[in-house]
């Protein structure tokens, strides 16, 4: 285990042609377990809007302004789009991360392409947009910076509370119906936050930014995820109880998720932190992807189906309608958009 990171190995990417395995020398001499700092390295992608036809998504573009997450969630379903980097969905995910500097200007121009038309666009939907090199790269507050100015609408998912510094972009933007926030919360204990998400926000910090969102207008949601059996389902109640009385109007939950090497990196975290659980986490996870570790159907792979699967959806459903959860959704303005000018190549651009 290195202390703060998440993912307990570091497997070969699964497209990689050789393969490193660790294997005990029989020396019984302990080894030392050299610190992992993040390394960061600048992206240049041509366009930074990516589509998705998905139809158990609420929402058909979205931006991620960067490749890896230093949150180091042992569960994140991201992890193995670090393999076509050539990296691993382990250790590499949290510690080897890629940003997109150039994000800003890039939607800039695709907003200004002709026949663009606005949709609600989501950010934060594969790695969070506020995780810890948000502080000092500010991509995510310059795409707001572009959203706002434009007047188009936007999502943002995160379960980190630096969301709030940008209260000055997101209030005003609120104002015209032109944001939502989502805020992940997947367990009250700090102890087991650590474990599962090392370096995202405390739980406490989570709903005091739920709080802060509420108190400049901005609508918050709450996203229980993910519920993992065994682990934190048993707090699905009290999650919804404190989202609420923070401010949440609107909540969600998904599954555990487990694709790819997601599986194995699972097994490795729960080996590690529930050893006496272990077994018996992954037969309910089955039991709830039809005798696999993960179903990937549309429809089916973020609820999963069975009993188990059922009864923690009517859990989930009973407590948000006590509470009056989703009562109305909130649905983002795309009348006020405003098409930025475009650029004029080559020597047009002068007049």
């Amino acid at each position: 285990m290195r202390r703060g990171r998440g993912a307990v190995t570091n497997e070969t990417g699964r497209f990689e042609r050789v393969e490193r395995e660790a294997f005990d020398d029989s020396w019984d001499i302990p080894e030392e377990v050299a610190p992992l700092r993040t390394e960061v390295t600048h992206e240049r992608p041509k366009t930074i809007i990516t589509r998705n036809a998905s139809p158990d998504l609420g929402f058909d573009r979205s931006i991620n302004p960067y490749r890896g997450c230093e949150h180091g969630c042992f569960y994140c379903f991201a992890r193995p789009s670090h393999a076509y980097q050539g990296l691993s969905a382990g250790l590499d995910f949290e510690t080897r991360l890629f940003a997109k500097p150039d994000a800003p200007a890039l939607l800039e121009q695709e907003l200004a392409a002709r026949g663009y038309s606005p949709r609600t666009i989501a950010i934060g939907t594969n790695t969070d947009p506020y995780q810890p090199i948000e502080k000092r790269m500010e991509i995510t507050r310059g795409i707001l910076e572009v959203l706002a100015r434009t007047r188009h609408p936007v999502g943002i998912v995160t379960k980190s509370g630096l969301v709030a510094r940008d209260l000055d972009i997101l209030g005003p933007m609120a104002e015209q119906g032109l944001v939502k926030v989502a805020i992940s919360l997947t367990t009250l204990d700090p102890r087991l936050s650590r474990k599962m998400e090392p370096r995202a926000a405390a739980p406490g910090v989570r709903l005091e930014t739920i709080r802060r969102l509420r108190a400049e207008g901005i609508p918050v949601s709450v996203l229980v995820a993910p519920v993992v059996p065994a682990i934190n389902d048993h707090e699905i109640e009290r999650l919804l109880d404190a989202a609420y009385e923070a401010g949440a109007r609107e909540a969600g939950y998904v599954m555990l998720r487990l694709p790819h090497e997601v599986k194995a990196l699972a097994r490795d975290w729960l080996a590690e932190h529930f050893p006496q659980r272990a077994q018996h986490v992954m037969s309910l996870v089955q039991d709830m992807q039809g005798g696999k570790d993960y179903d990937s159907r549309w429809g089916v792979r973020q609820s999963g189906t069975g009993p188990i699967a059922w009864a923690i959806g009517r859990r989930f459903e009973i407590a948000a309608n006590r509470l009056g959860f989703n009562a109305e959704r909130v649905r983002l303005r795309t009348d006020l958009f405003c098409k930025p000018a475009r650029s004029a190549p080559g020597q047009l651009a002068l007049f």
